[in-house]
């Protein structure tokens, strides 16, 4: 009786099989504008930036998805298979570090991401007028944004402020610049101006400070007692009166 033989598979034999479609899968690459690796790339407000992703080592049609950080962009039909376009018009401040990526719509690990670097100079403009009684704290606030980080400079009457240790204190992030004061003097009074300057431009913000003469601080606690006092006063006049009136 013949034999039957069967194809006999060495052990691991689906495992290597495994590993040789991942392999296949993996070889697979997208550019963006010609980059294979992620990439910064440079702009400014108000112009456009043109991305194309493209598919790499495919043998098949494959369908390509975009995203503007965590959420997913639209794409019209004819815009998703090995080649996908998008546009981003006009740029704005608020695109500065925002990440867009292309990634396989079949395998998301498959993916290339462009970091929009959008340069813009420091905004900053305007004046401020602040009233503070003499021994009182202000702060002095600038809001500004810009790219590159811009530096801040403070001046007073249009000269460089003379700051003094445990009078004067400066906090800085990278949109907030601040100056306190604590207990303001008469000597205080005047402009102070904040200049925040980058390599793309600078912008600049008035503070007048008017310091106002130290108003009279109300004893409260004086006349809360005055007032007990002259209740009590009161209330054992009434009560002699009473043992008077009782008596006659």
């Amino acid at each position: 009786m013949a034999q039957r033989h069967g194809l006999a598979f060495p052990y691991g034999g689906p495992i290597l099989a495994i590993s040789f479609l991942a392999c296949v899968a993996t070889g697979l690459e997208l550019s963006i504008n010609n980059h294979a690796a992620d990439f910064p790339l440079s702009t400014r407000p108000g112009s456009s930036v043109s991305l194309s992703c493209l598919v790499h080592n495919s043998s098949q049609a494959e369908n390509l998805l975009w995203y503007r950080g965590e959420g997913q962009v639209g794409l019209k039909d004819g815009n998703k298979v090995n080649i996908s376009h998008i546009c981003i018009h006009p740029v704005n401040e608020s695109d500065n570090g925002v990440t867009f990526t292309c990634r396989l719509a079949r395998d998301k690990s498959v993916q290339v991401s462009v970091t929009l670097d959008v340069e813009f100079p420091p905004q900053l403009s305007g004046e401020e007028t602040l009233q503070v009684e003499e021994e009182k704290d202000v702060t002095l606030t600038c809001n500004s944004k810009s790219n590159p980080q811009a530096q801040t400079t403070w001046y007073k009457d249009n000269s460089n402020l003379i700051l003094q240790q445990g009078r004067h204190e400066l906090r800085q992030t990278s949109e907030v610049f601040q100056l306190s004061i604590k207990k303001v003097q008469k000597s205080d009074n005047g402009t102070y101006t904040c200049v925040v300057e980058s390599s793309l431009g600078k912008g600049t913000k008035d503070f007048h400070l008017v310091i106002e003469e130290k108003k009279a601080v109300f004893p409260k606690e004086a006349v809360i007692a005055a007032v007990v006092v002259v209740i009590i006063t009161v209330f054992f006049g009434i009560v002699a009166r009473r043992d008077k009136l009782f008596k006659v």
